[in-house]
């Protein structure tokens, strides 16, 4: 046999646990972390969000859905022209993310954007919606 053969034969304990151990410490936050879940953030309402005591529609709803209500309010007003939302309970809202969401939850560091740092997601309404001052009507 020439060297190199007998170089990796002799060595090949040592290549095989070096292997395990890179393995092991490359993988180790994966498997450390797994199952475990951060926990939700505690969500601060303004005092005219705690005194409506309720929202456009459910609470469990809004927390998964918010963003496709909004998909629908944009499509509503843009294209139709269409800026009046009844809920299914009958309450009538104006369409508006700055003068109806924003006018209750006008806390956006300690609302949105805690819940939304912590879903990994960045919305792109507050380019536009967050600095712009209310209508007036």
């Amino acid at each position: 046999m020439n060297d190199k053969k007998i170089f990796l034969i002799k060595d090949k304990k040592y290549i095989i646990a070096g292997l395990v151990v890179f393995i092991a410490l490359f993988t180790f936050p994966f498997w450390y972390n797994s199952g475990k879940a951060a926990p939700a953030p505690e969500l601060k309402l303004t005092e005219k969000a705690k005194a409506a005591k309720e929202c456009v529609m459910p609470t469990a709803y809004m927390r998964a859905e918010h963003m496709q209500l909004l998909d629908v309010w944009r499509h509503s007003v843009v294209r139709n022209s269409d800026n009046i939302y009844v809920n299914p309970s009958g309450k009538a809202y104006t369409m508006s993310l700055s003068n109806t969401c924003l006018d209750c939850h006008s806390n956006k560091a300690d609302f949105c954007d805690k819940c939304h740092d912590y879903a990994s997601v960045r919305p792109y309404c507050f380019d536009c919606h967050i600095d712009k001052p209310k209508e007036i009507k």
